[in-house]
């Protein structure tokens, strides 16, 4: 299981929301390279990269710092998600070098978007699901609908998707840990891989991910517990290659 630190963009700047409001946002870093350079270093296999004014705007806003990075790790598999709308979109990010796209509310609002741009893009194209109590969100969190996340999870299966990334957005930023119950439910009951996110404060919650994970849970995305030293990126990542390499 995947370890994978989430850089959150907000103006150019790496930030962390608390349950996806941008009004309530904490500044950790001016400088994008350098933030992903520190998780580099310390053994990160792949990036989470959001554009949280694109999820908003509904189209790429901060693509330069998602650029910069891509060209400043080359080698290294990133995930980007926030404001992919079109194919165009798309296409430009896997151009500049991103490994994968997420398509997020646009999933939700058209699913036959996902099929295409399967089609288009085999392997490279991720479904972002946000749940609040098990219905789904939109829009940059701002809308919940009455849709369930496993009824939705499921019509993506024979899509193509190559995961899909769950966030529980209760738990989001909240440092009160994961939601293991619902990520291994989700995974248990679709055939793709899971990627889960929100909550992981402490090396506990990185230990309950991974026992877990032979359901079909292959990463898992961190990001303030990272930032505010609650848990030690290295120290999580050989801990999930400890319990999930057999």
């Amino acid at each position: 299981m995947l370890l994978i630190p989430a850089i959150d963009l907000k103006d150019g700047r790496c930030v962390r929301l608390r349950q996806g409001r941008m009004d309530e946002e904490t500044v950790f870093s001016d400088d994008p390279v350098d933030t992903a350079g520190r998780w580099v270093n310390e053994g990160a296999r792949r990036l989470h990269l959001v554009d949280l004014n694109g999820a908003f705007a509904g189209m790429p806003v901060n693509g330069a710092a998602i650029r910069a990075i891509v060209e400043a790790f080359p080698e290294l598999p990133i995930q980007v998600g926030g404001g992919i709308r079109d194919e165009a979109t798309i296409e430009a990010y896997l151009n500049a070098g991103v490994t994968y796209c997420i398509i997020g509310t646009q999933a939700v609002k058209e699913p036959v978007f996902v099929e295409r741009a399967c089609r288009s893009f085999p392997g490279q194209v991720m479904v972002g699901l946000d749940a609040r109590d098990g219905c789904v969100a939109i829009e940059g969190w701002a809308e919940v609908t009455e849709i369930q996340v496993e009824s939705l999870a499921r019509r993506f299966e024979d899509a193509g998707v190559a995961a899909i990334v769950y966030t529980d957005i209760g738990r989001d930023g909240m440092m009160s840990g994961p939601n293991v119950e619902a990520t291994r439910a989700l995974a248990g009951a679709i055939g793709r891989p899971v990627i889960a996110s929100g909550g992981i404060t402490v090396i506990d919650d990185v230990r309950a991910l991974a026992e877990v994970a032979s359901c079909g849970i292959v990463g898992a995305i961190t990001g303030r517990a990272i930032y505010e030293g609650t848990l030690d990126f290295a120290e999580g990542q050989r801990l999930a290659d400890r319990l999930t390499r057999s």
